[in-house]
């Protein structure tokens, strides 16, 4: 393990992480149509069910699918990233040890963590990119502003690396033996409290309820998704969401950072 911890030169370090984060997409775009089956099955499920068939029977009013779209981007964007990150590293660290031939090459051992967390978030933003003419071919038309692309922009790629974050951070600090149990107890949670089937600030009625989504970092991508495709329905200010977003991707990180480099000299 001595040799992780040595220190290449820049140049070569820099090549070696381009050749690491080039293999992974070249092996995910060989197997292109089996991770797009896995990362958009359930929100175009979600997407068809409460945004086209409970329009279309009068059980959801007209228009929900308009409020409903941002959120199944902040879903799929952010649970792509957190299940991209959490899962290879279990089996990394416990059953496969392929992590130990990454630690072996001449990189620095937290380069090998934000390899894996920039990999996770660019096979967010392509599940997310993936969604929109998906979204057009299902609902039939999307409303988005084009002066909300920039806000757009930013928001999925800030919520694909705050999901890569959370990723890291689980995947190194829950053991491998309750990671079905951590999966059960935290997906879930995460994605019926993320605002991604409502508005915010239409919990107003259920305070209690609305105190509660407002610890879920998914609300703030949501949020802040509603914000740049959908800018007249009520929304939570962009001035509160990029921030708390920003400061969550912080904060998931250096924990993140954190178990991976214990769990890696251990």
């Amino acid at each position: 393990m001595t040799a992780v911890t040595r220190a290449p030169a820049p140049a070569r370090a820099t090549r070696v992480f381009a050749a690491v984060l080039w293999r992974d997409v070249f092996v995910t775009g060989r197997e292109l149509p089996v991770f797009l089956a896995q990362v958009l099955l359930q929100p175009l499920f979600l997407l068809f069910v409460f945004g086209k068939v409970l329009t279309s029977i009068g059980a959801a009013r007209a228009g929900y699918a308009d409020l409903l779209f941002p959120g199944i981007i902040a879903l799929t964007t952010m649970l792509t990233a957190l299940q991209g990150t959490a899962l290879p590293l279990v089996l990394d660290f416990s059953f496969s040890r392929e992590i130990e031939d990454r630690l072996l090459a001449p990189l620095p051992v937290m380069a090998v963590a934000v390899e894996k967390m920039l990999f996770a978030t660019l096979r967010a933003v392509v599940a997310a990119a993936v969604m929109f003419p998906l979204g057009y071919w299902i609902l039939g038309s999307l409303a988005i502003h084009p002066a909300g692309v920039p806000l757009l922009v930013l928001g999925i790629f800030v919520g694909s690396l705050l999901g890569a974050a959370i990723g890291m951070t689980l995947g190194t600090f829950v053991p491998p033996s309750r990671i079905n149990i951590m999966f059960a107890l935290i997906l879930t949670p995460l994605i019926f409290t993320g605002a991604t089937q409502y508005p915010w600030p239409s919990l107003h009625t259920l305070r209690w309820f609305q105190v509660v989504t407002a610890f879920n970092p998914l609300t703030y991508v949501s949020e802040t998704m509603r914000g740049a495709i959908v800018p007249d329905v009520p929304h939570m200010s962009v001035a509160i969401t990029v921030p708390v977003m920003l400061a969550c991707t912080a904060v998931f990180i250096w924990t993140g950072m954190r178990g991976f480099r214990r769990r890696a000299l251990d």
